[in-house]
């Protein structure tokens, strides 16, 4: 069977937090960092994953501007009453 070259999108994280120190909890997307699953696994696996999928780690500033756009999506833009 013949592999196809596909160009592997850039994946993401972002940690979120962590349960007695042996799980990590995260969430990951694929091209786009909007776009997120939330995961959580032991640290090994954790580290492992990140290797297999060459993750960028997002900046506070990142994340951030993102859970702004989250809050308008979810919310509507601030100052406008239905």
């Amino acid at each position: 069977m013949q592999q196809l070259n596909v160009e592997q999108p850039p994946c993401f994280i972002h940690v979120t937090g962590t349960q007695r120190d042996k799980y990590i909890e995260f969430e990951f997307s694929i091209g786009d960092p909007e776009l997120a699953v939330e995961m959580i696994m032991p640290v090994k696996a954790f580290e492992e994953f990140c290797a297999h999928h060459q993750v960028q780690h997002l900046s506070t500033d990142d994340f951030a501007k993102i859970e702004y756009d989250r809050m308008k999506w979810r919310f509507g833009q601030a100052g406008i009453r239905e």
